[in-house]
């Protein structure tokens, strides 16, 4: 129990925060008014769902304290001040008033699994089963023409209030007859643009449901596309990574209770809060790359001194997510902390251009000009032109930097 929580202490570090100092006090007083009634006004709907976040958490051992270190935690995570953290916390124990509707496509499941598998689930996990879950294919205990009139069921009771979430890509080949579902053999594109019409939002979950992931590779047989490719008038949402990480999937339901809309979204529609990093920026093997130290070879004395991955192949210079800051398993580790470069698989197209074991400029793809020196929005930009990224580069730019800093 000691080491659940410490890892849940470590869940969402206050490190990488980027809470806006710019605003003044009047904009974030006029924030906490609008979000202070919204849940008053979200409070006096009936409860969707029995779930008691207290209760889950009392059954796991978790009491109070945890709860609010969490809270405090999200709060940096959602770049709130921290005076926020009691309204994060109501926020949590408010989310079994937010009717979901989670539909599978053309995937793993392995977000799902990546929720459901955890023997010591976080807290991100435990907040996710407290939502109103209406349907979910993993999960019900129904099929065939039962499972469909519960699907209409809950879309007409919670018309216009549920949040559709997607897992999976969409195959569009041959009119979409990729793929069917259900005892009328409806398409996934005909099933989404059904469910998502009278959603009040729609969230993506993986790389597979937000860019295609890996149906969408090379040669793509099937056409597989992105939720973005084929919802139209509707906010859409992505969180991708191969699996999504519950911490951004909580962390963008929570936003949507707290204020009743989606979070700031960056170029590819990824709420800012989470995606607003680059996994070379916060690396713990940083210091490596600055120094011109890398593994050269799987074994050798680099790889056993946690020397830099770049040369490995790891695409933590062009890929931005949240990885090194809340990582996987409890929070305990992640890709690059168990000794594997990153392959970018938060990016569209990952699979082609980013999952082999080698650094970009060794590859017949480019990254964006700037590379590693480049922001979140800069770096989405630059995508309208091919540049090459290389280790001098980076170099030549950091001694740059560093002299313009020492100049002021």
């Amino acid at each position: 129990m000691i080491e659940k929580r410490e890892a849940l202490a470590k869940m969402f570090s206050a490190k990488g925060s980027k809470i806006n100092t710019n605003r003044g006090a009047e904009y974030y007083d006029a924030l906490m008014k609008t979000m202070t009634k919204r849940l008053d006004e979200l409070e006096k709907t009936p409860a969707a769902s029995k779930a008691s976040i207290h209760a889950i958490l009392d059954s796991e051992g978790l009491d109070r304290r945890d709860f609010m270190k969490w809270a405090s935690a999200a709060c940096a995570a959602l770049m709130l001040p921290s005076n926020f953290t009691p309204l994060i916390a109501r926020a949590a124990e408010l989310m079994n008033r937010v009717p979901v509707i989670w539909i599978e496509l053309q995937d793993c499941a392995g977000n799902s699994e990546a929720i459901l598998r955890s023997d010591a689930p976080t807290i991100d996990e435990l907040i996710l089963e407290t939502i109103s879950l209406e349907f979910n294919e993993t999960l019900m205990s129904a099929a065939g023409h039962q499972a469909e009139a519960h699907l209409e069921e809950a879309m007409h009771t919670f018309k216009g209030k549920y949040l559709c979430v997607v897992e999976g890509s969409i195959p569009l080949a041959m009119n979409g007859l990729y793929g069917t579902i259900g005892a009328k053999g409806e398409t996934f594109v005909d099933h989404l643009n059904r469910v998502a019409k009278d959603s009040a939002a729609v969230v993506a979950v993986g790389t597979c449901a937000t860019f295609g992931g890996v149906p969408a590779a090379s040669p793509n047989p099937t056409g597989a596309v992105g939720v973005q490719d084929v919802v139209r008038g509707k906010p859409i949402i992505n969180i991708p990574a191969c699996p999504a990480n519950p911490a951004n999937i909580t962390g963008t339901i929570l936003h949507y209770v707290l204020s009743g809309q989606i979070p700031e979204l960056d170029h590819l529609n990824r709420p800012k809060f989470a995606f607003g990093y680059r996994i070379h920026d916060n690396c713990e093997r940083r210091a490596h790359f600055d120094a011109g130290e890398f593994v050269e070879e799987w074994g050798d004395k680099g790889a056993q001194n946690n020397f830099c991955l770049y040369k490995m192949g790891c695409k933590g210079p062009m890929t931005f997510n949240n990885c090194s800051i809340v990582r996987y398993n409890s929070g305990t580790n992640w890709p690059i902390g168990a000794g594997h470069g990153c392959i970018g698989c938060s990016e569209p197209q990952f699979w082609d251009k980013y999952a082999q074991e080698r650094p970009m400029a060794d590859t017949h793809f480019k990254a964006p000009g700037g590379g590693v020196e480049k922001t979140v929005d800069e770096f989405g930009l630059g995508l309208l032109t091919a540049a090459g990224i290389g280790i001098g580069i980076h170099a030549a730019a950091s001694v740059i930097a560093g002299k313009k800093e020492g100049d002021e």
